[in-house]
């Protein structure tokens, strides 16, 4: 049995195959909550992330799940400094990247890109598609020309499966599919190696969203990309993903291969979500096992003791509100942070 203390960080399986592109370790985002108003004073910390430890190869997808307000999205803007992490690591090939300044940062982030989650808030409305596109090329003086612009911009958007003629247009005048596209095409101007895919097919209908999630795999096998795809669909991230991570209340409770996690689940809270993921036949989703859980999700302003999902677990036993547990290796690559998780050991 692996622990943290014999790998070195939380929840970090050593990789079998496969560089390591991205590394994050005992990762910590704690929001201050201040009173007063002329002399502000941190009265209390929304633990929004709380010590995530995890690893992506190069050319993986890795999935990170979870229920809205778990940390998923702090995590991804912590992994690229949009948010400067309260403690914790984040490594990018070889390179740890909270020390650096934000000069440096901004060389880093030419290999770091994001994908955001709604196509209609994260472009701007005055600038035309090409312009989108194109700022990225500017900003890092990747092109010498104007003819080289165009021509760059023109690549770009037949990249993602939009007519070149479109960079004329203004963001209004794309449906919500197409502007995701032209998000996807700014993403890639830079040529970046990583990518943070913020749930970026959430805010779109079903049948685009299978288009977009194709997208991505064909670019990712094209350019070789590397994904971190965070999601709350459990469908679309078992199709895309190679790996799955799951999160509650700022801490990954269970990481494994994406058919390993769905054949067998050993977290309670990964039981519970999969149990609610809508199946086509009525005769089969009407025959299987629901876990219901009891209580709301607790506050990260003040998060309960112990194991975080104690309070709502129906395997919960007392031992659970005193003791944190560890994300261990329970089976071959196969990570849990669960006591009573079968073959996690006694503490």
């Amino acid at each position: 049995m692996t622990t943290m203390t014999e790998t070195g960080t939380q929840g970090r399986a050593p990789a079998e195959s496969g560089e390591i592109l991205l590394e994050v370790k005992n990762l910590k985002m704690h929001f201050p909550v201040t009173a007063g108003i002329i002399f502000q004073r941190a009265v209390a910390h929304i633990k929004a992330v709380d010590g995530v430890s995890f690893f992506v190869r190069r050319g993986e997808t890795l999935g990170l799940v979870g229920e809205s307000g778990c940390g998923k999205t702090t995590t991804g803007r912590c992994i690229l400094q949009l948010y400067r992490p309260t403690d914790g690591q984040v490594i990018f090939d070889g390179q740890e990247l909270t020390g650096l300044s934000t000069r440096q940062m901004r060389t880093m982030r030419r290999r770091m890109q994001v994908i955001f989650q709604d196509p209609y808030s994260s472009l701007n409305p005055r600038m035309t598609a090409g312009n989108i596109i194109g700022e990225p090329l500017i900003v890092h003086g990747l092109v010498n020309s104007k003819d080289e612009y165009k021509d760059r911009v023109a690549e770009l958007l037949q990249n993602v499966g939009l007519n070149p003629y479109m960079a004329d247009r203004f963001p209004h005048e794309f449906s919500g599919g197409q502007r995701q596209r032209i998000g996807v095409a700014r993403a890639l101007s830079v040529d970046p190696s990583f990518i943070v895919c913020d749930e970026p097919v959430s805010a779109l209908d079903v049948s685009i969203q299978a288009q977009i999630v194709n997208l991505l795999e064909d670019l990712q096998e094209r350019f070789d990309l590397t994904y971190l795809f965070i999601a709350h669909d459990l469908s679309v991230v078992r199709h895309i993903s190679n790996r799955v991570a799951v999160m509650y209340l700022g801490h990954i409770v269970e990481i494994a291969d994406r058919n390993e996690i769905y054949r067998s689940p050993l977290h309670p809270y990964t039981r519970a979500l999969l149990s609610a993921v809508p199946i086509p036949d009525p005769i089969i989703d009407a025959q299987r096992e629901r876990i219901l859980l009891s209580g709301e999700v607790p506050s990260p302003l003040n998060p309960p003791s112990g194991c975080v999902f104690h309070p709502r677990c129906p395997i919960a036993i007392d031992s659970c509100s005193e003791v944190t547990p560890e994300l261990r290796e329970v089976d071959s690559n196969h990570w849990a942070a669960c006591i009573q998780a079968p073959g996690y050991g006694s503490y």
